[in-house]
């Protein structure tokens, strides 16, 4: 560790003193990143917009699905969001065994067994065995988002890892633009077809990719830059060196007793609080948002376009504010920024009752809440020692997806006790806001550090 740190930094004097020497490494960063990119980033989004697919197709097998089951708002609800119940218990043991075990590995186990799990969903026949595959689902999908951060971060150096992240969960919003009309066809054109209903060939049609990608990321991944065939030794040199020099340390490594009080501490806390708002805000809106539409008296069609309208935006603004941040640096603020868009534009629906604008609201709100995950995952990442990092990811995504189990259900409980959802986006707005606030703390902590130094 120490021969590599004073390696590291003998390279930096070198290049410091040599203007040639400099530009000759900057070409190379860019070579370097640039195959990363290509080799890695097509592939995981891919997966995640697979995942996706299979974790929110249930907002449109809905429309017909739940009157066919006699599933009432709050029992789909309480079905959307126990998912996550499962999914967080078992964040932190799936990192840890991919690190373990290597993420081609790990990653090519994950999408097989989601993609097994939500072809069964085909065959739900009443609200308990929904509820049984909606948990076993959660099990399955484990690890899978805070295990590709994990893995980045043996690949993206800090300057560069606002974009990559960015390049990976582009896909959550791409596979709700794609989806979304995907969705619709296929409860158009399928029903009754080999005496199914369509919903049923919904999740079977839909759980195929992640079945496919599962049998290829064992090939097609790489667990490390050390294992990378397509990368030269002095690629290799060059990354390992670049990203060591970058991990920060933490003071408490004395003994593995200490993984816990590593993981569980103030700062992880405050970083899991703060995605845990943004993660309120997307989970209560893409179970529940086809059939927000619907209310508003669209038909299939209709629904499925103007579902994905939002997540057009959330793209659009996930890409621009992630190049942006990692040129121009201050993470902090701009997650301040997008966290209040995302909270401005959910509170700004108690105003309005109309279609339209209500949707040109919840695309300002899906803006802030896309732009946001890339440049917050940048920040803590950045934060997190070695030791730390594995646990400590998955823990904040843990937290994060007890989100994922309120918003829904919240959702599903406003909409049952008032019969409109009109009620429910105003409340969702307080998560992102929260974040906001606890942003703005750890930012005026960082101010003073550096100040006092």
């Amino acid at each position: 560790m120490i021969l590599m740190s004073l390696k590291a930094r003998a390279l930096k004097f070198v290049s410091d003193s040599s203007p040639h020497r400099l530009a000759d490494e900057e070409i190379s960063a860019a070579t370097v990143i640039k195959k990363i990119r290509r080799r890695l980033l097509p592939f995981l989004a891919l997966c995640l917009i697979a995942n996706y697919l299979d974790r929110v197709n249930i907002g449109f097998a809905a429309l017909s699905m739940n009157k066919d089951l006699n599933l009432s708002p709050l029992t789909f609800g309480l079905g959307s969001g126990v998912f996550f119940l499962t999914y967080a218990l078992f964040e932190v043991p799936s990192n840890i065994i991919l690190e373990r075990v290597g993420a081609r590995l790990w990653i090519a186990r994950i999408l097989l067994s989601w993609g097994l799990v939500s072809a069964l969903m085909a065959f739900a026949w009443n609200d308990t065995s929904f509820l049984i595959l909606r948990l076993l689902l959660g099990l399955a999908e484990a690890g899978f988002v805070p295990g590709v951060v994990l893995y980045l971060t043996y690949w993206m150096p800090y300057s560069y890892r606002a974009v990559a992240i960015s390049g990976f969960m582009l896909a959550i919003p791409v596979s709700s633009i794609i989806g979304a009309p995907i969705s619709g066809l296929i409860l158009n054109a399928t029903e009754g077809l080999f005496g199914l209903k369509s919903w049923q060939w919904l999740f079977l049609l839909e759980a195929t990719p992640s079945l496919l990608l599962g049998a290829l990321a064992f090939i097609y991944l790489t667990d490390k830059p050390k294992n990378a065939s397509w990368l030269t030794e002095q690629e290799k040199l060059w990354l390992e060196e670049r990203l060591e020099s970058e991990r920060p340390t933490v003071q408490d490594q004395k003994n593995d007793h200490s993984f816990w009080r590593l993981i569980l501490n103030r700062h992880v806390a405050l970083l899991s609080m703060i995605y845990f708002g943004v993660v309120l805000t997307l989970y209560g809106l893409v179970f529940w948002l086809p059939q927000i539409v619907h209310d508003f008296g669209y038909g299939t069609l209709g629904v499925s376009l103007l579902t994905a309208l939002p997540y057009l935006i959330g793209a659009i603004a996930m890409i621009l504010w992630s190049r942006y941040v990692d040129q121009h640096e201050g993470h902090v603020p701009h997650a301040i920024y997008a966290a209040l868009l995302s909270s401005l534009g959910l509170g700004a629906c108690t105003f309005l009752s109309a279609p339209l604008p209500t949707i040109f609201a919840l695309c300002l709100s899906a803006a802030g809440t896309f732009g946001m995950f890339p440049i917050f995952w940048t920040l803590a990442t950045a934060q997190l020692a070695p030791k730390q990092a594995a646990g400590a990811i998955a823990l904040i995504n843990s937290f994060a997806a007890l989100a994922g189990f309120l918003g829904p259900y919240l959702v599903g409980w406003i909409k049952d006790t008032t019969g409109a959802f009109h009620y429910a986006l105003p409340l969702l707005a307080l998560g992102p806001l929260i974040s906001a606030i606890l942003l703005f703390l750890l930012w005026r902590k960082q101010i003073s550090s550096t100040a006092s130094v």
